[in-house]
């Protein structure tokens, strides 16, 4: 089997953790790694090297490994401020790009990643796993297959204890910067991008404005005051980001999207997956179904009994390979999505327009709240193709389709590099 030549940029906890499952895949080569740290980027080719048996190329400096002509694609899980300048320099050399997700800082630079694909035509993506997710593929299948009828109302969030990275931030974590200057909705993807696909976003739809809201900020400082005292390097530091935020989204379809940002309390992880029509909901926490007619007394259904009958199909392959990753397999689809694309010289199933219409909600997060809470407008990255898309590549990664006879095909290979 050809090899694909990867090269790996960013080697922190996120990408080293994403490394060890890149070199797994049988098709896969990751011929040149690159942090801006030494001990890291060595980190990283040792682990490349120890699997492959042989030496690989290391850098300090990324545009070393954008020169070489041995990279078909590169990964970019770097901090949230490089990866969409790295994503842009390799669409400039004509190598694809995924980056892992993260905010933006501003529309101007959405619209830069946009404008540098539409004059370059090489492609980016960003690695938004949880498009890929059980539960999220099989409510794309359940919505095409008009089990909830007209879908009407959408939401989700990334909601997450994350006060123990206090100490990280006194470290000078990145996302500590963050958090202690902006107030927004600053990690909109996990929740969005699945939203996106159930509603045909940039397929037939787009985003119109949102207003966005926010609590005071306490969670933080206050788990600092119990945890760390007064000594913490943290304490009495100023944090802007409130504890929870409200993102509402209105769309030219006439649905609305609710998203929420809650990092800085205590709760159990939920994406608060919610998707309502007018045949029925599913709600992540309980892991609710109800559906007209299922039962007399109004009560819920739990989803886990109907899991397998709504499965994605997708996920009905991908289950009897039995796969395990960091994300319960949505690490590995995602990854593969991407690069069943390069493979084939075709827009990846997340395009640069989804791609920004995702990251772009940060910024203008920050606007509505600054601004009372007003309605921002949303820009049409796709300057009007949203309308009558171009027909989408023909894949079992596809998000806004679902193309059964691919599934049917006794010689579905797509799996194959789990061998």
């Amino acid at each position: 089997m050809e090899k694909l030549g990867v090269g790996y940029i960013g080697l922190g906890g996120r990408g080293y953790g994403v490394l060890n499952g890149v070199i797994q895949m049988n098709d896969i080569e990751v011929r040149a790694v690159c942090d801006l740290v030494e001990d890291r980027m060595l980190k990283g080719k040792k682990l490349v090297e120890d699997k492959y048996g042989k030496e690989i190329f290391g850098t300090l400096d990324y545009h070393e490994i954008l020169s070489r002509d041995d990279i078909d694609c590169v990964l970019i899980p770097t901090s949230w401020n490089a990866h969409y300048v790295i994503a842009m320099d390799a669409m400039e050399a004509g190598i694809p790009a995924a980056f892992e997700v993260g905010p933006i800082a501003s529309v101007e630079q959405c619209w830069d990643l946009v404008r540098t694909h539409e004059r370059t035509g090489v492609h980016c993506m960003a690695l938004e796993n949880c498009c890929y997710g059980r539960y999220e593929m099989a409510m794309i299948n359940m919505i095409k297959r008009g089990v909830f009828g007209e879908v009407v109302y959408v939401g989700g969030g990334y909601e997450h204890d994350l006060r123990g990275l206090a100490d990280n931030y006194a470290g000078g974590m990145e996302r500590s910067y963050h958090t202690m200057c902006r107030n927004g909705e600053l990690y909109p993807t996990h929740e969005l991008g699945p939203m996106m696909t159930y509603l045909g976003i940039n397929h037939g739809n787009r985003m119109l404005s949102l207003t966005s809201t926010s609590t005071k900020a306490r969670g933080l400082q206050d788990y600092i005051a119990k945890h760390g005292g007064k000594e913490h390097p943290m304490y009495g530091k100023q944090i802007n980001n409130g504890d929870i935020t409200t993102t509402v989204i209105k769309c030219a379809n006439g649905e609305n999207m609710v998203l929420t940002h809650d990092i800085t309390l205590p709760r159990a992880y939920s994406r608060g997956g919610r998707v309502q029509g007018t045949n029925g909901i599913w709600m992540e926490d309980g892991n609710h179904l109800y559906l007209d007619g299922m039962n007399e007394d109004h009560s819920w259904a739990n989803m886990d009994d109907y899991i397998d009958k709504y499965d994605h199909p997708l996920w009905k392959k991908y289950k009897e390979k039995d796969v395990h990753d960091a994300h319960g397999g949505m690490d590995t689809l995602v990854l593969r999505a991407f690069f069943e694309s390069v493979k084939n010289h075709e827009a990846p199933p997340i395009d640069v327009y989804d791609s920004v219409c995702m990251m772009v909600v940060s910024c203008l997060s920050e606007q509505s709240i600054a601004m009372g809470s007003m309605p921002v407008p949303i820009p049409d990255f796709t300057n009007g193709k949203w309308v009558k898309r171009e027909e989408l590549p023909k894949s079992p990664y596809s998000l806004y389709e679902i193309h059964d006879d691919l599934f049917e095909k006794k010689s579905f290979k797509y799996f194959d590099f789990l061998k």
